[in-house]
């Protein structure tokens, strides 16, 4: 699984000209999932994301998780994520899931982050043509990808 995690100060999702989901202030998490992806994969990057201390305290450093600051969270899936460039100009996306694996593994990954923040995941829609805005905060923007896990 590899995320583009974007933290924001807003953040929203707009399906056929009809505004789906939004956030205030938290997390942007742009979600791409791979073929070999497993339950180990959502555990290790949903606790990476709720334990990772990026948003400012008091004094300004960056040390308070989403929880901590009372977040919220947006999560759209994005094949493109897994796509190769290594041969050629047009990417290729082999290495993403199909929809048969990964629609269960995104809607896991979805409850698992509900789970640990105590409240409700914002979502696009799996598959859809998604227009996404946002106001990166900061900018803070980070990759983290399950195979690599640094």
């Amino acid at each position: 699984m590899r995320i583009v995690l974007q933290r924001v100060s807003q953040a929203s999702v707009t399906i056929r000209g009809n505004t789906t989901a939004s956030i205030g202030k938290g997390l942007l998490l742009l979600l791409g999932i791979e073929s070999t992806d497993t339950s180990d994969d959502i555990e290790w990057l949903s606790g990476k994301v709720i334990r990772l201390r990026i948003f400012p305290n008091h004094q300004g450093v960056m040390n308070r998780s989403v929880v901590e600051a009372g977040g919220d969270l947006l999560v759209v899936s994005q094949f493109t994520l897994h796509a190769s460039t290594k041969k050629g100009n047009r990417p290729s996306y082999i290495r993403a899931a199909n929809p048969e694996t990964a629609i269960p593994l995104y809607n896991r990954f979805i409850r698992t982050l509900e789970s640990a923040i105590g409240k409700p995941v914002q979502t696009g829609e799996f598959g859809a043509m998604m227009d996404v805005s946002l106001i990166n905060d900061g900018p803070v923007t980070i990759i983290i990808d399950s195979r690599i896990r640094e």
